[in-house]
């Protein structure tokens, strides 16, 4: 496994420099600044742009915000002369959609996917002790071969736009972190933990445990593992690259009580140490059994979110200000879980959600499943629709498949062993209609299964087009998630009362089908102007809001398999444009700037009176 899997750390044989700030950047339509000498010479004509953010909504002008195509970034960066010794890399945290990395001219790295990290060696073309010319070609053109799926028009006055097959504004960037790495010739690659529970969990949440690791390195010298508790006392340790790290009295990590450990893991030559990276552990396991998702033995109920890296002028660009403050409004409301709808969030994110003890469905970029530019509104419509079915288009098994591949394989790799990943999402609201659906997801769903050493359970959203009994993939998901809109996007306004019968409906055929899974509902809710009052209720409301959350509510309290309900949105977020749209998607709960709207309060009520878990 690459070396990009593992988190950046500062120990005692490595050494990170931050490169965020202001990088010089210049759009490049026609699509020859290479060949200019961008990469050698540096941007002729550059602007000041922030790093980490998306570069849209710095811009003032149309033509800007909505660029498609080649855009630079370069800046110098001064590389020590005593790291010679080592290996020299940078890592890019997210380059959306995809990037070029350029070194003093030459090219040192490329990668495809905008929301994992890769890193570019830099040793052979690096001048040491002194200035050095780093320039990144990025492009955000979508299409069948990206991930999250799209399209690119080009207008008769040959300008690119972006036709994105998803709800959410094309942000693009670099909009994680950048960091120039130090490290050891002889280095830890990849490390994997399996934790297990040996025996009954006793008072304070504490059991017998064990914890399986495997260590990859680049060299043969003898490797240790050593788990630290909170108060810095070693309580395990083992030695080689596969091991086990036995606990006779372990604090589990549960859900929103959450218990970190420290791993440390050394390559080590007698007394010297080679290399020393480490990581944060939480003791825990998860299954399922029956209708219930079990947290260390114990059936718990998710109450969330599906969320969005979404923020006014950051676009999706990493704002750690933002984080703290989606995590304390969520703490705030009684949520205990998220989905990274629709895309792997920034590392950081889920570091905090081990802290905060949040449950997490980690979903890959997998979203534009179905040929739509309307597709919150062709998602429900039924089979019989004239949309033709995505899986049929060769281009997908060709383009689509392998991407999605590699995105899952690097997701896997990056978020293996966070306590707070519970379960994979594996597509977004595919259209799942027609049979031509399954062979390209039984193949993400046992690819998945091969990846995670944890084993944890695998899902996809399943969307209205394709109801019960008209989904063709369900049988593989170890438990189902629904994405519903019965009273919004179906029998909205006055037949909302409709609405109730037809999906309790569908939850009936639901379980004919599936008798013995867990169902958790991963989106519903409706677009909701802050501040705007009717009596009667009318669309867009937040009496209708409340109503529609009340009737959802009814449903999920009806039937004990249903485990899970996280809304759609924590907040206010940002589209493309359109008339079905006013500035963005207003199905949040909270608004962009993270205010609550009426129904916070309601959902307040209701979550902080439901357990986390039932014993």
């Amino acid at each position: 496994m690459s070396f990009e899997a593992l988190y950046p750390r500062v120990t005692r044989t490595r050494r990170i420099e931050d490169l965020c700030g202001v990088w010089d950047f210049q759009f490049d339509p026609e699509g020859t600044g290479e060949e200019s000498g961008w990469a050698k010479d540096g941007l002729p004509d550059p602007i000041g742009m922030p790093v980490p953010a998306s570069f849209a909504d710095v811009f003032t002008d149309k033509t800007s915000r909505e660029y498609t195509g080649d855009l630079w970034y370069a800046r110098r960066v001064f590389v020590p002369g005593e790291w010679r010794q080592g290996n020299v890399d940078l890592r890019f945290d997210g380059a959306t959609h995809r990037a070029d990395v350029f070194c003093n001219g030459q090219h040192v790295a490329f990668h495809e996917g905008g929301f994992t990290p890769f890193l570019a060696h830099l040793n052979e073309v690096v001048r040491w002790n002194d200035w050095n010319l780093v320039a990144v070609r990025v492009n955000n053109e979508l299409s069948l071969g990206s991930l999250p799926c799209g399209a690119t028009w080009t207008s008769p006055a040959g300008v690119k736009m972006a036709v994105p097959y998803f709800d959410f504004f094309n942000y693009a960037g670099l909009q994680r972190p950048v960091r120039l790495l130090a490290s050891p010739i002889e280095r830890i690659e990849d490390v994997s933990f399996v934790p297990a529970i040996d025996g009954p969990v006793r008072e304070g949440k504490r059991a017998a445990a064990h914890v399986d690791y495997v260590v990859s390195t680049t060299g043969a010298h003898e490797v240790e593992v050593t788990l630290v508790d909170q108060a810095g006392v070693e309580v395990a340790r083992s030695q080689g690259v596969e091991g086990t790290l036995t606990l006779e009295s372990a604090r589990l990590w549960d859900v929103r009580d959450a218990y970190l450990y420290t791993a440390y893991v050394r390559i080590v030559d007698g007394e010297t140490i080679l290399d020393e990276w480490y990581d944060t552990l939480g003791v825990r396991t998860v299954h399922i059994e029956g209708h219930d998702i079990l947290l260390n033995g114990r059936p718990v109920y998710l109450k969330g979110f599906g969320r969005h890296e979404d923020s006014n002028v950051h676009g999706r660009g990493f704002d750690p200000v933002m984080n703290k403050r989606d995590f304390e409004i969520m703490k705030w409301i009684g949520a205990n879980s998220f989905r990274t709808s629709h895309y792997p969030y920034a590392e950081e994110q889920l570091y905090e959600a081990d802290r905060e003890g949040f449950l997490v469905i980690d979903e890959v970029a997998a979203v534009g499943f179905m040929k739509s530019t309307k597709n919150f509104l062709d998602a429900a419509k039924a089979k019989d629709g004239k949309l033709p079915n995505f899986f049929e288009d060769p281009e997908v098994l060709s383009q689509t498949l392998p991407a999605h591949r590699q995105a899952l394989r690097e997701l896997v790799a990056r978020d293996k062993n966070h306590a707070c990943v519970i379960a994979w999402s594996l597509m977004n609201e595919p259209d799942t209609s027609d049979a031509a659906a399954l062979p390209y997801a039984e193949q993400i769903f046992d690819l998945a299964a091969e990846l995670d050493p944890q084993g944890r359970p695998r899902s996809y959203t399943n969307v209205t087009r394709a109801r019960a009994g008209v989904d063709t993939i369900h049988h593989l998901a170890d438990f189902m998630m629904l994405n519903r809109y019965d009273g919004w996007y179906v029998l909205g306004g006055p037949r909302m009362h409709e609405a109730e019968q037809v999906l309790r409906d569908e939850m009936e055929q639901w379980h004919e089908l599936e008798p013995d899974k867990p169902f958790v509902f991963t989106e519903y809710g409706t677009d909701t102007v802050q501040g705007m009052h009717k009596l009667p209720s009318v669309m867009w409301s937040e009496e209708y809001q409340k109503e529609f959350y009340e009737l959802q509510h009814r449903i999920f309290d009806s039937y004990d398999w249903v485990v899970g309900e996280q809304t759609w949105n924590l907040c206010d977020f940002q589209t493309g444009e359109g008339i079905m749209r006013v500035d963005g998607n207003k199905k949040g709960v909270f608004t962009r700037d993270r205010q609550p709207k009426m129904i916070a309060y309601l959902l307040r009520d209701r979550w902080t009176s439901i357990p986390d878990c039932r014993d």
